[in-house]
């Protein structure tokens, strides 16, 4: 009775942090760029009453081993990396990835050391110097390119802050993750977007502000220079490294999906539910063998 209310408890635990992962999936539902994600269950040590025996020639069979399961624990959490839809905004820096590929922000792209974060969300603004950034501050990492034919300064390309001019009349941003702008009646290169791929995607780990970080079982961050495709910075659109391309004046909304996260809660609360009734059971069995008289 003590080992089935133990497992029990275990069941409530892993339950609770279910419903834990489906209410944060559920508070995203309108978060720009947000992957949700999904536990995973396991079961737990099971204790072994007696182990299997093999077939005794001339003898008696083989027998089975006797064990009963002491409970379950969170076999993980997974995150769902399928692309959200893309809502037009009309916002001429906003930007939607269609296809593979993340955003690389940092502090400054010009440290090779600085840490670097990567992200879905194109919600991007400018700011005192004209800089393009993230709603947190952080620089979109690009490539710097000549102001007036568009073409790469190095390569490979070498990443850079894109600034817009502070006299730009207008502003855009190309599938190519090129951006332009208008400036004294003439075109003006700004810079182009980079985009980095990674061999797992599961394996980022999710952070604040709608960004990831690498992780060992990721594949290779940061730029590396010559290295290509996985794990390194590249232009949109780029058939080879199969980075995608960007929509521009659009965002990539929340892939959750509310019709699944409501059934996974009904299911977490059932689960709940059943483990809270099976230690109730032991509870009254207990009660009962120490009510038994002499």
């Amino acid at each position: 009775m003590m080992r089935g209310m133990l497992a029990a408890v275990s069941g409530l635990k892993a339950h609770e942090t279910m419903l834990d992962v489906v209410a944060d999936n559920i508070a995203n539902v309108n978060t720009t760029g947000f992957k949700s994600s999904r536990t995973s269950f396991e079961d737990a040590f099971a204790q072994t009453l007696r182990a299997a025996g093999a077939p005794v020639a001339g003898g008696i069979g083989g027998t089975n081993a006797t064990q009963i399961g002491l409970g379950v624990q969170l076999g993980g959490t997974e995150a769902n990396m399928t692309e959200g839809s893309i809502q037009s905004t009309g916002n001429p820096l906003d930007a939607a990835i269609q296809g593979n590929g993340w955003f690389a922000v940092t502090s400054d792209p010009t440290v090779s050391n600085a840490s670097w974060n990567f992200t879905r969300d194109g919600d991007f603004t400018t700011d005192q110097a004209g800089n393009l950034v993230t709603r947190g501050g952080q620089y979109v990492v690009g490539f710097a390119v000549n102001s007036g034919t568009g073409a790469l300064t190095t390569t490979p390309g070498t990443p850079a802050k894109i600034q817009i001019p502070a006299n730009a009349q207008s502003v855009a941003i190309g599938a190519n993750g090129m951006v332009t702008a208008i400036v004294s009646g003439a075109q003006y290169y700004c810079g182009q977007i980079a985009l980095q791929t990674f061999s797992n995607e599961d394996g980022l780990m999710r952070q604040s502000g709608n960004t990831y970080v690498s992780s060992t079982n990721a594949g290779p961050n940061g730029y590396v220079a010559g290295v290509t495709p996985n794990g390194v910075l590249n232009a949109p659109a780029s058939a080879a490294a199969g980075t995608g391309s960007l929509v521009p004046g659009a965002l990539e909304m929340s892939n959750v999906d509310l019709a699944a996260e409501f059934t996974s809660m009904i299911t977490a609360e059932r689960g709940f539910q059943a483990n809270g009734r099976a230690i109730t059971t032991a509870d009254e069995m207990l009660q009962e063998l120490v009510n038994l008289k002499h």
